[in-house]
């Protein structure tokens, strides 16, 4: 059948898979947000849904005052005699570790720690032992990927770090997977860094320690020679491979969709993307279509995808609906869901701080979006923010302020901030609709009083992108408030399609 990619929309980047049960699961990486690392459940490797989160107690990880993308690096999931086992890097802090549970849809363990640095460590268990592979730098300084093996229950490395491969001769050498498929031990990575020149590569070896022998025709995937019309997805590299349960095999991988052509960018984030696995007479394998990934590609799976439509709104996403994120280890008191509802709690912290202003929000997982809440309450100022990092946001916001309540636009652009237009509301009005627009080039906002529409202006999607942001995250749509005396917003009627 046709696959559509990517499979999963917005920022879900790093992904990392399994099987257990008869059924697949998918893990992604979070960065600075709350509750880190997102699993996906499928049952065909095409249709998937958000089931989890493996992190959700700061006993598990430690975000405060992170800088954003940094935290929860790549993680790597796996399954073994009946456990789930997720492993992953806090970046900020040089810190390898890995969870585990024996319950998909409930919590995870607390954290055990392993001596071995790099980022994007990956498990593989076999024949009773339990190998830990990560990236770091070799006896030469330069890049390669490191591996030892480990105690899984204590996390006590049984042998030396030790060097077994450095790569096909790519810059950022990073994910690491080592498979034991047949006679083989498979070490795949990716090379060439998480933007424009992404790749997957892969070596070989009889014994899980190499010596690897790398792939003569690498990488196997990459679209690092394809852009403009003929092909906006770009950045695929991150890949993790998955058999299904026909014993084909397929890559899951991280891309990114592109807008524009000559100067191109991107602003929902680096996605998931599914391609087929050809195995040759010889072991070698290729992937994708000669190499690439398409938006459409040519799979033998079957299932019904899903329209990859996420739409938003209270009667359908309350408060354990599992994609809402908050920034680093936020104040749970703060944030009440009601029958109408969301009330937000002010601080005086404000998005523009790496810190953790109130603030709940889903990811853009489309480039055509229509979003429509009201807000009143009291706080000093309260509405919805398009928000890449503190640094790179656009907001729309009801503002009391000497008695008196504005809509106003705020721009923030790195160094640069401006209130790009303020309009003040009649005496006597309580509460405002504040509407977004957006497609693949702008933003356009805009606000209803008496349902009389009032345009405010627009902004370019462009300055939200990782290409002038920097970075690892994808752009998120989410509520804020903001009061030094704590006082509460009010939130209702939200509708996001997207």
């Amino acid at each position: 059948m046709k696959v559509q990619n990517p499979i999963i929309k917005g920022f879900y980047p790093d992904p990392s898979i399994c099987e257990a049960e008869g059924k697949y699961y998918l893990a992604c990486s979070s960065f600075q947000y709350m509750p880190g690392v997102p699993i996906f459940e499928s049952e065909d490797l095409i249709s998937w849904k958000q089931v989890a989160n493996c992190l959700t107690r700061t006993s598990q990880i430690e975000l405060h005052r992170i800088p954003s993308s940094g935290g929860v690096f790549a993680p790597t999931l796996r399954y073994h005699e009946g456990a789930f086992y997720m492993v992953t890097t806090n970046d900020t802090y040089g810190k390898n570790f890995y969870i585990s549970t024996r319950d998909i849809y409930g919590e995870w363990s607390e954290p055990i720690f392993v001596d071995q640095g790099g980022i994007d460590p990956s498990l593989l268990f076999d024949n009773g032992k339990v190998y830990f592979t990560s990236n770091g730098n070799g006896p030469d300084g330069k890049p390669c990927i490191f591996q030892c093996e480990i105690d899984i229950a204590t996390g006590k490395k049984l042998t030396d770090s030790i060097p077994v491969w450095s790569g096909s001769g790519g810059r950022y050498l990073e994910s690491p997977h080592l498979y034991h498929i047949g006679d083989w031990y498979y070490l795949t990575a990716a090379e060439g860094g998480t933007e424009y020149g992404h790749m997957i590569t892969y070596a070989r070896s009889k014994n899980p320690f190499g010596p690897f022998e790398g792939y003569a025709d690498n990488p196997v995937l990459t679209n690092k020679n394809l852009g403009g019309n003929l092909n906006p997805i770009q950045g695929i590299g991150h890949g993790d491979l998955i058999q299904d349960h026909k014993g084909n095999y397929y890559f899951v991988c991280l891309g990114f969709r592109q807008s524009g052509t000559w100067q191109a960018y991107h602003h929902l984030g680096r996605e998931v993307f599914l391609a087929p696995v050809f195995w040759q007479k010889d072991g070698w394998f290729t992937a994708g279509d000669h190499g690439t990934v398409t938006e459409w590609m040519e799979m033998e799976l079957s299932g019904k995808q899903d329209p990859h439509r996420y739409d938003v709104s209270f009667k359908t996403t309350g408060k354990d609906d599992l994609r809402w994120s908050y920034l680093r280890d936020y104040h749970k008191e703060n944030y009440e869901f009601t029958k109408k509802g969301l009330r937000l709690r002010g601080t005086e912290i404000t998005l523009n701080e790496a810190d953790t202003p109130t603030f709940i929000g889903i990811r853009q997982s489309e480039f055509d979006t229509h979003l429509t809440v009201k807000v009143s309450g009291d706080a000093k100022e309260a509405g919805i923010t398009f928000y890449m990092d503190e640094d790179q946001h656009y907001d729309l916001a009801l503002v009391n302020e000497c008695g008196s309540r504005y809509v106003i636009l705020r721009l923030k652009v790195g160094d640069a901030e401006s209130v790009k237009r303020s309009e003040l509301l009649p005496a006597g009005c309580e509460q405002v609709e504040l509407q977004i627009h957006s497609d693949a080039d702008k933003y356009y906002f805009s606000y209803l009083i008496d349902d009389k529409e009032e345009k405010l202006g627009n902004a370019r999607t462009k300055y939200l992108s990782s290409e002038v942001a920097g970075g690892f995250t994808g752009v998120l749509m989410a509520m804020y408030a903001v009061d030094k005396e704590g006082k509460w917003a009010e939130f209702s009627e939200l509708m996001w399609q997207q």
